[in-house]
């Protein structure tokens, strides 16, 4: 049976720290994982409406291997700003490849559509995204909140806010995944109006309620609800982050983020969309040493989808009212 690490964070997978930036005004905000060590990476994306930078590199036949930091943003296309914000702390610190006597942080990112969500994007003349993923690099540690926080902040999914979620599971061979994502679809994770979390069979104790399936099953549960009842495309994505501490290669990495992708279908109904720009990274540090064998591997991808899908209830159920809200708390219903 699978069991959660110590924190039930991405965190316990080693060489890897994320740090949070919000905006309660904004309603917005931005997380990042930086890397103690460069890691191996790779990216698979799903939604239909992507907003990202630097995700062309993670393919497995272009010549990168290996990354300094994943942000994950709000603020739509001016949310890829952050990426800058933290690539600039790194660089202070003396972090990135080696190019002709310069150090380039290699930082790719992705960006949730949140500011259709009530908050005040008046700014000025530059968006404060690239200021928030400086202040996110700076705040990076082994423990960090849930819910309504960094790229959380201002995330909203069908009737409900979103938020940030992490989790993660400690498998027979040693190995830690890990999972953190940023819950904003634009349909729903719990099954109809209810309580209860699509991700259900997947939960391990009560980390996000504990109610298991209902019984019996609501006679709507297969209705489809969107976020917005006009049905406007837009204001939507999930982007997430999943890690492990086995050695993978690049194309490994790959696999793995397109297992994770089996966590959005376990969590959230419907997801996919053309209006989702749903993305996952994917991270292995290789600090367990552990190189997986075969039925290993397998062990490996279907704990990817069960530990997302666990993340993304979690960052749902961790969420906390603030004024101007558009949707209540999951806690409120």
């Amino acid at each position: 049976m699978f069991r959660t690490g110590p924190r039930n964070l991405i965190t316990d997978v080693a060489g890897l720290r994320v740090g949070n930036a919000s905006d309660v005004r904004l309603k917005s905000g931005v997380t990042t994982i930086v890397c103690d060590e460069p890691a191996v990476a790779g990216v698979q994306i799903l939604g239909g409406a992507p907003g990202t930078r630097e995700t062309d590199l993670l393919e497995p036949h272009n010549s990168i291997e290996a990354i300094h930091a994943v942000v994950l943003s709000g603020g739509s296309a001016y949310g890829l700003d952050a990426a800058s914000g933290v690539q600039a702390a790194l660089r202070e610190n003396g972090i990135g490849v080696e190019v002709g006597g310069f150090r380039v942080p290699i930082v790719p990112a992705a960006i949730l559509f949140d500011l259709r969500n009530g908050g005040d994007k008046d700014w000025g003349r530059y968006p404060p995204y690239r200021d928030l993923g400086y202040e996110a690099a700076q705040a990076v540690g082994i423990d960090f909140a849930l819910g309504t926080v960094g790229a959380g902040t201002g995330a909203l999914s069908s009737g409900l806010k979103g938020g940030l979620g992490s989790a993660s599971t400690v498998l027979d061979s040693g190995v830690t995944i890990g999972a953190l994502v940023a819950v904003n679809p634009t349909g729903s994770v719990t099954i109809a109006r209810s309580r209860h979390f699509w991700a259900a069979p997947f939960e391990i104790g009560d980390e996000f309620g504990g109610l298991g399936y209902p019984t019996p099953m609501p006679k709507d549960a297969k209705r489809i609800l969107l976020k917005f009842r006009d049905k406007q495309v837009g204001g939507n994505t999930t982007i997430a982050v999943i890690a492990t501490d086995a050695l993978l290669t690049k194309a490994a990495a790959k696999r793995l983020a397109i297992s994770a992708h089996d966590g959005f279908v376990r969590a959230i109904w419907p997801t996919h969309t053309p209006a989702d720009g749903d993305l996952v990274f994917a991270l292995a540090t290789g600090k367990s040493g552990i190189e997986l064998a075969p039925n290993d591997a397998i062990e490996l991808y279907a704990a990817a989808g069960a530990t997302m899908a666990r993340a993304i209830s979690r960052g749902v159920f961790a969420a906390t009212p603030a004024d101007g809200d558009l949707f209540p708390v999951w806690s409120s219903r």
